[in-house]
């Protein structure tokens, strides 16, 4: 073998080798991602069925309910709502009329089980995409 033949196999496999890498991490992307969903979207259909995603927006005041370590939330962008159902220990600072993000899937019933909340960490402090839900729902509305 001539050693121009084996820049070339070498050149070959190591892009063969670049090309696996690349599409083995942007499929891990790809499957991790969790796009974000205001409820008016989820209610329409735009929410994915079989995939984990994020829905967000303000606690609905009086929609909090404890059994044990399952809460049960409404979150609202006041046009729309989602009934959340999250098992574990809510954030500190979650609280009814307060901004949360809850990313999870919807489970055979047709439930949105969170699998992680977020909740907001300041007095003047929302999570962007609940803000821009809020934001967007307040237009649409007369």
């Amino acid at each position: 073998m001539k050693a121009y033949q084996k820049r070339l196999a070498f050149v070959a496999v190591g892009l063969a080798a670049l090309g696996i890498a690349t599409a083995l991490v942007l499929n891990a992307l790809n499957s991790n991602a969790a796009f974000f969903y205001t409820p008016t979207q989820v209610a329409a259909g735009e929410a994915p069925k079989d995939r984990a995603f994020r829905v967000g927006g303000l606690v609905r005041q009086g929609s909090l309910q404890r059994h044990e370590l399952t809460a049960t939330f409404v979150v609202t962008d006041t046009a729309r709502d989602v009934t959340v159902a999250y098992t574990g220990i809510l954030p500190d600072l979650f609280q009814e009329g307060k901004g949360a993000v809850a990313q999870g899937r919807f489970d055979d019933q047709g439930r949105f089980v969170a699998t992680s909340v977020l909740a907001k960490h300041d007095e003047n402090y929302m999570p962007p995409e609940a803000k821009h839900a809020v934001d967007q729902a307040g237009k649409t509305q007369p």
